[in-house]
């Protein structure tokens, strides 16, 4: 084999090796974006209403 068929078949070796690190090493930078822009899957609890009548009720059957 000539000296340029070597080299070839060397990079070509290598290739599926870089190919594999650059994949793990970028897959964490590319999901970043993925999950900031998922805002639907955020459960929040309903709004507390604001009533006063559980305190009025304890205060009125204390002075009972």
């Amino acid at each position: 084999m000539t000296r340029t068929a070597l080299q070839i078949a060397k990079f070509a070796r290598l290739l599926p090796r870089a190919v594999l690190i650059l994949m793990v090493l970028a897959a964490p930078v590319l999901a970043v974006p993925q999950l900031r822009a998922d805002n639907g899957s955020t459960i929040e609890a309903p709004a507390a209403r604001k009533g006063g009548v559980g305190f009025v009720l304890l205060v009125s059957l204390q002075r009972g």
